[in-house]
């Protein structure tokens, strides 16, 4: 695609964001369709992210979103891209809001691990723990203080779930060639949701696609140096963020799909290690920490199932609808064995 670079040079200038041409120009890959592009102006190096090419009804409605999320966790200890400037102005960027933020020095661990994480399992180990510190961090957050308190609707959080996903299943029935669901125990999951859900919790920022990798892990050790992809962000219930990390954690039978390298380095910590270790980070109550684990499994479960069924429509590549299709089904597997030992 082209980009009128001359249009966010004039935008940049009015904000005394350098001077000059913008220079060495590179697309960063990532786990969504949303652009983003690495570039340097006047010796200082920037990220711009932007919704697909061909936007969707809501892809400016996320990329606001996400500044505002970004805007309220800076002067925070949580581990994220740190805001630049956001352009709010569609006239600029081809219809297209966007935002500028700093580049961020650390690796995506599903792709490659460099030699100090691949050659010592103490470290690989420690990458586990330094997720769940990132992620108690952002629980601690009081949301209402960092101007976030209109951000998502907590009341009825937990209610919602079951009724909202089996509908959003129940909708890929009007996708051509999907023959329905084959992922697994669907209904038995969802009546043990519905029969174990918990009464109350302490609303909160909830990431809402937490895991291995949606994170950037620091090049001289375990830690985390940013939390990226906020695009699912809302308030809700932290604990299901701890819940989606515990689900999509070595995933048995589909070892590739969210940690990638790291899973197949191996020496990882323990699901029971990083909940207690979450424990000893957080006051939140992890008596019923299975039941958000189930609920990951089922909700990620039919999101990548809407792959499968829009791959078969001819909406989709067929080899990823395929992979993911096996994802979802071992996903089941998980929140069915846990129902099971309930």
């Amino acid at each position: 695609m082209t980009h009128p670079f001359p249009a966010v040079e004039e935008w940049m200038d009015d904000r005394g964001l350098g001077r000059g041409p913008i220079t060495d120009v590179s697309p960063i890959s990532g786990g969504t369709q949303n652009i983003m592009l690495r570039f340097e102006r006047d010796g200082r190096p920037y990220v711009l992210r932007r919704g697909p090419e061909h936007l969707r009804p809501r892809s400016n409605d996320v990329i606001r979103r996400e500044t505002r999320v970004l805007t309220a966790l800076g002067g925070t200890a949580v581990p994220h891209p740190a805001l630049i400037a956001a352009c709010d102005d569609t006239s600029v960027l081809g219809d297209a809001v966007f935002y500028l933020m700093e580049p961020v020095d650390g690796f995506n661990a599903s792709i490659g691990l460099p030699d100090l994480h691949a050659g010592d399992p103490a470290v690989r180990h420690a990458m586990g723990l330094g997720l769940v510190d990132a992620l108690a961090e952002l629980a601690s957050i009081d949301h209402e203080t960092v101007g976030l308190g209109d951000f998502g609707k907590p009341d009825g959080f937990l209610e919602r779930q079951v009724p909202r996903w089996l509908a959003e299943l129940a909708s890929y029935d009007a996708l051509g060639d999907y023959p329905g669901p084959d992922i697994g125990p669907v209904e038995e999951v969802a009546t043990w949701l519905d029969a174990h859900r918990p009464t109350s919790f302490r609303p909160g920022i909830l990431h809402g696609d937490f895991h291995a990798a949606n994170v950037m892990f620091s090049r001289t050790g375990p830690e985390v140096a940013a939390v990226v992809d906020w695009e699912m962000c809302t308030i809700g219930d932290p604990l299901l963020d701890l819940g989606w990390l515990v689900a999509t954690w070595n995933l048995p039978g589909a070892p590739d799909e969210f940690a990638g390298a790291l899973t197949r380095a191996g020496g990882l910590a323990t699901d029971s290690e990083l909940v207690e270790r979450y424990a000893a980070r957080s006051d939140r109550d992890l008596s019923a920490i299975d039941w958000y684990v189930v609920l990951a499994c089922f909700k990620l479960g039919i999101i990548l199932e809407g792959s499968h069924a829009r791959a078969l429509a001819g909406l989709a590549p067929t080899e990823i609808g395929d992979r993911l299709h096996l994802t979802a089904q071992r996903l089941l597997d998980r929140a069915h064995a846990l129902v099971q030992q309930s």
